[in-house]
């Protein structure tokens, strides 16, 4: 079911399947829609919740306690229905709890909550991950929203730039099937602008680690459109998109990571993994503000 958050300037729309946006349209600019419309024959997603891992595994499999268990890429919340807390016009809340299904893929108890609450044209997308049991619950979260590039008619990808909040110098760390391979290239040397261009991702997703800026806009040259995204104290960003001519892109804010290639296996020792003792919280937010 869709819930939709509703002020003067914007309309959001928010399925509990996977807690997932869908939509977020600038009524004032003519219904401009933000969100990529998860067309299935090129990616069939608008914005996934990445819950409990972020990216791969090898053979998609971790070990915990002496047991090995599965798991697929970004994991299982993006497909599970979540039980509806709250509504109301401008805020909305969701819920997920462990069950015997989830266990038997992931050996945790666990609470997530995934709230949205919409002011002006900023959206902000609050997480809440809780360990209501007696062990320690090990998980990585992370955001996956696609945005339409271009957003107006008339324009083409390569109009659009990445916009950082200051000039910054970093560096990609490569895949390799998915998996980081200890691999990194020179991406951008004090500056503030990355062109779009899709040879840019032909080596997958732009991955960037520990860095110091807080936020990235896609920006149209042109029309001046864009969005926001601002993900303050996340240690991991990708940038994506599904290969050539796919008229969408992702900005993604991590609290997590791939594995690597020398990956060994133990979720506790994946990088970015992150631990809670028993009746702990974890709470964090990013906001998506479009232009």
């Amino acid at each position: 079911m869709t819930y939709f958050l509703e002020n003067e300037q914007c309309r959001v729309g928010i399925n509990s399947h996977g807690a997932e946006l869908s939509s977020f349209i600038r009524k004032d600019l003519g219904e401009l829609e933000y969100i990529w419309a998860a067309d299935p024959a090129v990616w069939a997603r608008h914005a996934p919740v990445l819950f409990p891992i972020v990216g791969r595994l090898p053979q998609d499999e971790f070990s915990y306690q002496g047991q090995t268990y599965t798991l697929g890429q970004h994991g299982f919340a993006r497909d599970q229905e979540f039980q509806v807390l709250n509504h109301s016009n401008t805020a909305v809340a969701f819920e997920l709890r462990a069950n015997e299904e989830s266990r038997r893929k992931y050996p945790f108890d666990f609470v997530l909550r995934i709230s949205y609450r919409l002011a002006g044209t900023m959206l902000t997308v609050g997480w809440e991950v809780e360990n209501p049991g007696t062990g320690e619950l090990l998980f990585s979260i992370g955001a996956h929203p696609a945005f339409r590039c271009p957003l107006v008619e008339g324009e083409a990808f390569e109009d659009y730039d990445f916009v950082f909040d200051q000039p910054v110098t970093v560096e990609r760390h490569l895949l390799e099937g998915g998996l980081l391979n200890g691999k990194t290239a020179a991406l951008l040397e004090e500056q503030e602008t990355l062109p779009l261009s899709y040879p840019l991702f032909a080596d997958d997703a732009l991955v960037l680690k520990h860095f110091d800026f807080t936020h990235v806009t896609l920006r149209s040259r042109r029309s001046g459109r864009g969005v926001r995204v601002r993900f303050d104290g996340f240690p991991f960003l990708g940038l994506w998109t599904k290969g050539a001519k796919a008229p969408f892109v992702c900005i993604e804010p991590w609290h997590g990571i791939a594995s690597s290639t020398t990956d060994s296996g133990e979720l506790a020792d994946k990088e970015g993994i992150l631990t809670l003792g028993p009746h702990q919280q974890f709470l964090t937010s990013y906001s998506i503000t479009v232009e």
